[in-house]
């Protein structure tokens, strides 16, 4: 089966790590590099042996399209290439808005093509070796925190932070919440640099999530506990632990010790970016594949922008106190 030929839109930080990844990959054959940045992408190009491109020539030229530029340009490149007939991996999150991601979806379904979009923290080694033992968490905490940094600032820190656990928390629910109840404010950008969200769902699960991008330190943590159990994982270390029940009775019992064991947990080995893109191939050809589709992404963006409404109704509540 021929390699899936691929062209990258956007070649910043991230935008270069897929073209890196991309040439790299039997599966996929890197045709070249878009950026509003000539030198930029001319740069990029030259690493990976390609020719640098228009946005509108790698779409006639490639099968596969990586969409990388800043949020606001999402619902843009996105349909260029959809309208073109390629597959689409767009970077989270999927747009600006619900009118665009439906707009993005309907596209992709009407092309009858792949639109994939870039919640890597699905792919987390860590992450992925709970999956023999979650079942269903009935609480979920995350605790998200960044060093400032300008790239993501055209976004608040909910679409730019917080939707990587927005996502992991519906996946994890397997539902949309019921109630949301949010605080946050900007602290270094005119836009919300901190938040917490607190979600409720019908089936009893609650979510408590919190991201910063002011923090002194990086960090990212999640805690799960369900019925059988409680998993601590750090997901930035790539290490956790699963403390399982045993079903013992507490009678008698000194500490937690006497009441669980301790399951090891080994993070699946590689990098998740290229995980990802491992799952769009896959998807392209229609093999199992854990890639977020554009309908999950949809979901994960409708419950970002109730949260930040939710944030700006407190912040005029707070500013209308005497």
């Amino acid at each position: 089966m021929r390699p899936v030929r691929a062209g990258v839109v956007g070649v910043g930080r991230l935008g270069s790590a897929h073209a890196r990844l991309l040439a790299r990959s039997p599966r996929f054959e890197l045709v070249g590099v878009s950026d509003a940045d000539e030198v930029r992408a001319a740069s990029v190009a030259r690493t990976h042996g390609v020719p640098p491109r228009t946005a509108s020539e790698l779409c006639e030229d490639a099968d596969a399209i990586i969409v990388a530029v800043p949020t606001a340009a999402h619902a843009a490149e996105g349909r260029r290439a959809l309208d073109a007939g390629c597959h689409v991996l767009i970077e989270k999150p999927i747009a600006r808005t619900v009118a665009e991601a439906d707009t993005l979806v309907r596209l992709a379904r009407e092309r009858e093509v792949v639109l994939g979009v870039g919640h890597v923290e699905r792919f987390n080694g860590i992450l992925m070796a709970c999956d023999p033992y979650v079942t269903r968490p009935r609480y979920l905490e995350s605790l998200r925190l960044a060093p400032f940094q300008e790239r993501g600032t055209d976004v608040t820190v909910v679409l730019d932070l917080m939707i990587h656990d927005i996502d992991l928390v519906l996946a994890l629910a397997g539902a949309g919440p019921a109630e949301v109840h949010a605080v946050g404010v900007p602290v270094i950008t005119p836009s919300i640099d901190i938040a917490n969200a607190r979600l409720a769902f019908d089936n009893g699960t609650i979510a408590n999530i919190t991201a910063s991008r002011v923090s002194t330190r990086r960090l990212r943590k999640l805690r799960l506990f369900q019925k059988s159990g409680y998993f601590s994982l750090d997901l930035a270390d790539g290490t956790g632990e699963h403390l399982r029940r045993t079903g013992r009775s507490a009678d008698g019992a000194t500490g937690i010790e006497d009441l669980v064991e301790r399951v090891p947990l080994a993070a699946v080995a590689g990098e998740p970016l290229e995980r990802e893109l491992e799952a769009f191939v896959a998807a392209i050809r229609g093999e199992p594949s854990r890639l977020v589709r554009g309908e999950q992404a949809r979901e994960a963006l409708s419950v970002a922008i109730r949260i930040t409404r939710e944030i700006e109704e407190f912040a005029h509540v707070v500013a209308q106190d005497p």
